[in-house]
């Protein structure tokens, strides 16, 4: 019996950052348990270069990654997710669509790396702080049995990765 794939969804305001580097990052270290997608509730018409650049330097695929709008994955034929993680304050406190499926959600929010304006060196440790941070927290989603945790104590445990390394 083959097991489950997952469907997650990041969620953040904008889509072209965290939820991006999230979305990408999962699907890499996912080992094909796992389906990665992105949405905000004001997309830019672009994913960050910045993100694509780090994304790329990690040798993390690209290709399809686009800013996309949460009511793509609200929709009838939208697959229905079990998990929807919030990577960013704003789009946390936003009246979110109903999901199909009654997913799973939590909230880990991080700065928005795409807000530094300051020297390019800056941006760059901005960009790089925010994927150090979702690679832990994703590997430690990773880790968590799915299988094995009743729903209470899997939201705790979400909510509890949503802390980690702050």
């Amino acid at each position: 019996m083959s097991s489950p794939v997952y469907n997650v969804l990041f969620i953040c305001t904008h889509n072209s950052a965290r939820s991006i580097m999230a979305e990408a990052l999962l699907n890499q270290l996912g080992g094909g348990k796992f389906r990665a997608y992105s949405a905000g509730s004001r997309p830019t018409s672009q994913v960050h270069p910045q993100a694509l650049a780090l994304l790329q330097r990690h040798k993390i695929p690209t290709e399809g990654l686009r800013s996309k709008n949460w009511e793509e994955f609200a929709q009838p034929d939208a697959p229905p997710m079990d998990f929807v993680l919030t990577v960013c304050d704003q789009a946390a406190g936003e009246t979110c669509p109903i999901w199909p499926g009654q997913p799973m959600s939590a909230h880990w929010g991080l700065q928005d790396p795409a807000n530094v304006k300051s020297s390019p060196d800056n941006v760059e440790k901005a960009f790089s702080e925010v994927f150090r941070l979702l690679h832990r927290r994703i590997s430690l989603f990773l880790s968590l049995p799915l299988a094995k945790l009743d729903q209470l104590s899997l939201q705790q445990e979400l909510g509890h990765i949503g802390h980690t390394c702050d």
